[in-house]
C-alpha cells in the first residue's frame, strides 16, 4: 500500500481518563469495541467488528513489535508496549497497550487489549527507537519525523 507521507502528520489526543478497549478472535480479527476505540480510530463499532485489528497498525511501526507481540500471545503469554497506531482519515494515535489471553475451560478463545494514552516525551522516545528499529531492519520508512 502507498502512503504519501504528509498524511500522516495529524495527531489525536487520547484523553487521559479514557481506555481503549478491543477483543479480537485467534486470528485478530475484531470481535468487540468500546465507543472510545471507535472515536479514536475514526471508524465507526459497525466497522470495525470483523476486520482485522492490524487496520490500525501505523506503516511507523517496525515489525519486530509485532513479532515479538505474537510471539508471546502463542506462548499463552500477555504483551505490553507502547503503539502508534493509524486512524481511518490516515492521521494517527499513540497509546500504552497491555494485550493479554482470554481463556475458557483453560484454552485460549480471544485476546483483550486495553490501551492507554502516553506522555508527550514517550511519544518522542517511541518515534525515534521505532525510526531506528526500521533502519536496522531495512524496513520502508518515512522521510518526515516530527523530532
Amino acid at each position: 500500500m502507498q502512503y504519501n507521507q504528509s498524511e500522516f502528520l495529524i495527531e489525536t489526543i487520547v484523553p487521559k481518563n479514557e481506555l481503549i478497549v478491543s477483543r479480537t478472535d485467534l486470528k485478530g480479527n475484531i470481535t468487540y469495541a468500546n465507543d472510545t476505540f471507535a472515536q479514536i480510530s475514526g471508524y465507526s463499532i459497525d466497522e470495525l467488528i470483523g476486520k482485522p485489528h492490524n487496520c490500525v497498525r501505523h506503516p511507523d511501526m517496525p515489525k519486530k513489535v509485532f513479532k515479538e507481540l505474537w510471539d508471546s500471545l502463542q506462548k499463552n503469554q500477555s504483551w505490553s508496549g507502547v503503539i502508534k497506531n493509524l486512524r481511518k482519515d490516515k492521521g494517527f494515535y499513540w497509546v500504552y497497550a497491555q494485550i493479554s489471553v482470554v481463556k475458557k475451560s483453560n484454552q485460549i478463545v480471544e485476546y483483550k487489549s486495553v490501551r492507554t494514552p502516553i506522555s508527550f516525551e514517550d511519544k518522542m522516545k517511541y518515534q525515534k527507537l521505532y525510526d531506528d528499529m526500521k533502519i536496522q531492519n531495512n524496513e520502508k520508512r518515512r522521510v518526515i519525523s516530527y523530532i
